[in-house]
């Protein structure tokens, strides 16, 4: 009989593919590397940049590395030439007779030193003193609204940085040949007191009145640049808080402003001790001409004037370090300066002395041994 082609039933059809999803256990085991059921995956060669990132050390072995401070044989060669060379200084200072240490002591503490000596720094505390009460009224015309005000500043500003020092002192001294009387009253009328200008004007007064209309014309921009270094927002934020115009600036502005107005200034109080040299042209008697006073009689030139070299060192070293102290005092707070005061590195006059002097810069440890 014949016989017709049945199904296969559903229990013998062929099983589908295995799915990835399901993870059978050849392929897993495969994956994982151990011993698989089916055919093992051909062996794969690891690149070379994978195998030097394995060998590469653990963060703590790099932690634990000892860190190789970097070198600078240019610096080191440097130092030992400029050491040579101050050595060689230092040697003809004390091996050259002629400039007779021995004369230098001698006139160091005389008399006529020290009377010059206390004219300068009665000279140069009343000129600042008056110079900068000048320059903060001629800064806050500059910074007013009224324009006329901020023109006469511009130009008394201008005028004043641009005669010489030595110039404005010869015009003062020299007054009474412009102007042999002044007198007081109504303007274009009548006078009501007048004086001679050649018994008013002596040599100490014209030099206090030419320093300290040059210091008002330098100190205002100073203070002008500071007042101006702080953000705007600080004072609206304290209108918005309804603090007033005056206690704005006390304590808002002026503490902010400081930082920057103190180095400008101590720079401008050492140059100004410096400049009353220049006094002596008009033969008022202060450190310098008191010295040329002494060599004029006795023609020892140059121990005198290493006499007033030596003072007008000792003078700037004591500002140079007292303006370093309120520079630290008004910078406190900030990081300008370093870290702070209450930190473990802190930094005192040795520590900034030596981050100032590049041939003998600091290692940088913090990047030792990464390069």
């Amino acid at each position: 009989m014949p016989q017709h082609d049945t199904p296969a039933p559903a229990t013998e059809r062929p099983a589908p593919a295995p799915s990835l999803a399901k993870d059978p256990p050849s392929l897993t085991k495969d994956l994982a590397g151990g011993p698989a059921t089916g055919h093992p995956p051909p062996a794969e060669e690891t690149p070379p940049s994978l195998a030097a990132l394995d060998d590469r050390p653990a963060d703590r072995e790099l932690l634990a590395a000892r860190l190789v401070p970097l070198r600078h044989p240019g610096q080191w060669v440097s130092a030992a030439v400029l050491l040579v060379l101050l050595a060689m200084a230092g040697h003809t200072l004390v091996a050259n007779k002629r400039f007779q240490w021995g004369v230098v002591g001698d006139y160091f503490l005389s008399h006529n030193i020290l009377h010059g000596l206390e004219l300068t720094l009665w000279l140069t505390a009343a000129v600042m003193t008056s110079g900068y009460l000048l320059g903060i009224a001629v800064a806050a015309m500059r910074l007013s609204g009224n324009p006329v005000l901020r023109a006469v500043s511009f130009g008394y500003v201008w005028l004043i940085r641009s005669v010489p020092p030595l110039v404005q002192l010869l015009f003062w001294f020299e007054l009474a040949s412009l102007y042999p009387r002044l007198s007081f009253g109504v303007p274009f009328g009548p006078e009501f007191a007048h004086f001679r200008t050649a018994h008013l004007f002596s040599g100490i007064l014209a030099a206090y009145v030419g320093l300290t209309l040059d210091v008002a014309a330098f100190s205002s921009e100073i203070v002008r640049g500071g007042i101006l270094a702080v953000d705007p927002g600080q004072r609206e934020a304290a209108k918005a808080l309804g603090l007033g115009e005056a206690r704005i600036f006390r304590r808002i502005v002026l503490p902010q402003a400081m930082p920057a107005i103190v180095p400008a200034s101590g720079n401008l109080l050492i140059g100004m001790l410096k400049a009353t040299s220049i006094v002596s042209v008009i033969a008022v008697e202060d450190l310098l001409y008191s010295a040329q006073l002494i060599y004029n009689q006795n023609f020892l030139i140059i121990p005198l004037l290493l006499v007033a070299t030596v003072w007008y060192i000792i003078l700037t070293t004591l500002l140079s370090v007292g303006q370093f102290y309120v520079e630290r005092y008004y910078a406190r707070g900030s990081r300008r300066d370093g870290p702070a005061r209450n930190g473990p590195a802190a930094r005192g006059l040795w520590q900034l002395t030596r981050a100032n002097l590049p041939l003998f810069g600091r290692t940088r440890t913090d990047l030792a041994g990464l390069s």
